[in-house]
Parts: structure tokens; sequence; C-alpha cells
């Protein structure tokens, strides 16, 4: 498939890079392309339990694709900018060792009383006593925050709660709506765009999961790439609100230009 010129690439990692433990074949071919054309890059991440280094273990063991820190924009990094920005100091947080380390590691206090904000990061281990104690620190005037808002993660056992159907249940339980760090928000977009020093008009956003990925291009301002990989199925191309710029099956179908 040809297309326009693109400066520089935002790049998903979950169902684009690998699918779960599972390789993606075209994965590691797509991004020896975008060196060999001297295309800058980023790897996008919704996946707070992860840090950078560990981003580019997992693309070097599950799908052979030479990754390195800098060239990592997870939504951990975008939160804690975040709770810089709003000055909070003192973090009630739900989520895994990455967010958990990378929060610490950035000098905020985790608290159970008397807190900032409420940090809602992806955890399979969550109790219903963190949910309840979650509750009552937004109803108490928390700010309520949240890494992603991915109700699915895909696996090679099929699709699996995410981050949202954690992020439904407080919403649910408070009837406040989290505010949103990941894809599809500008929170993200805007800063990988400062990181890439580029403009929208200049960057393609190339994912798999249309309502994160895709969204985010059409919300932001940059043109897409849906590749059916991942989460979003060719049979529900027809039914999207607004089309991605550009579909395919795989990423060794698009061209570089």
């Amino acid at each position: 498939m040809t297309s326009k010129e693109y400066a520089g690439y935002l790049i998903d990692l979950d169902g684009t890079m690998y699918n779960g433990q599972a390789k993606i074949d075209e994965a590691a071919d797509f991004i020896e392309r975008l060196r060999k054309t001297k295309k800058p890059f980023l790897f996008l991440t919704n996946n707070s339990t992860a840090s950078a280094q560990d981003v580019c273990k997992n693309l070097k063991e599950r799908s052979n694709v030479l990754a390195y820190p800098e060239e990592v924009y997870t939504s951990t990094e975008v939160t804690i900018q975040y709770l810089m920005e709003i000055k909070a100091q003192r973090i009630y947080l739900i989520g895994d060792q990455g967010l958990r380390e990378g929060i610490k590691d950035a000098g905020f206090e985790l608290a159970k009383s008397k807190v900032d904000a409420v940090v809602v990061g992806y955890d399979n281990e969550v109790t219903f006593e963190e949910f309840k104690e979650a509750t009552l620190l937004i109803q108490a005037g928390a700010i309520f925050i949240g890494t992603n808002p991915d109700t699915n993660i895909p696996t090679e056992e099929g699709l699996v709660p995410g981050n949202g159907a954690l992020l439904a249940f407080l919403e649910a339980s408070t009837g406040v709506e989290a505010r949103i760090m990941g894809k599809p928000e500008a929170t993200m977009m805007e800063g990988a765009l400062r990181k890439l020093a580029l403009e929208k008009e200049e960057v393609l956003m190339v994912g798999d999961n249309y309502t994160t990925d895709i969204q985010a291009g059409i919300k932001n301002g940059l043109d897409t790439l849906l590749v059916l990989t991942g989460f979003t199925s060719a049979e529900e191309l027809a039914d999207l609100p607004v089309p991605a710029t550009y579909v395919v099956n795989t990423l060794d179908e698009w061209e570089l230009n």
C-alpha cells in the first residue's frame, strides 16, 4: 500500500508488535525498514505494568524487535508528568509493580489517607478492599486518574479484561469519570509529538485497536494505520464511525516513502 510520506511514526505494542506472548512475524521487518529509512518513531503503550526497559526486553523476546528505552513512551511516564503538573504529592495506587516503582521513583508518596489523587493502572490481583478504599477516597475529593482506558487486553488465549474494566467498576461506584492519561487522550499524544519534535501532520499513528490507537489519531489530528493483527477485526471495518486513514492486514503490506 502506498501513501503520502510521513516524517515519523507512533507505534502501538500489544496486537501490533506482538500478541501477548505470541510473535507477530512482520513486526521486526517493519521496524528495520523504519531504521533503514531513518524515520524516527516511538513505541506508545497504554500498559502501565512494564518499564521502558521491560518493553524493550519484551519486544526482543516476543518478536525479535530491537528497541531502546528512549524509543518507548509509556502511560506510566504520562501519568507521572500529569501528577507533577497538578502538584500532587500523596497518591493512592492500584497498579502493578512497574507503575508502583515508577511513581515511587518519581518522588511521590504512596498513601491510604488524605491523598491528592487515586491512580488506577492494570492490576490482575486487585482486591475488593482496594476498590473500596479507592471509592471512598474519590468520594472524599481525590482526583481520579486512569493510566489507560483499554477494556480488554489481546492475548494468545483471547481478549481478557483490561484497565478500562477496573475503571468502569470505580466510575460506577463513585459517579466520577476517570481522567485518562494514555491513548486515545491528548495527554499522551501531545507528549509523544514533543518527544519526536514533529508536528501532527507529519506523523502516522499505527495500531491494532480502533478504540484506543486509531481514535488517538482521529481525536488528535493524526493520520492512522489500522493493522488487523490484534483487537479490531476485518469484520468490524464497515461499522466503524470514522474509518482509519489506511488499513492493512499485516505490516509488511505497508510501503515506506
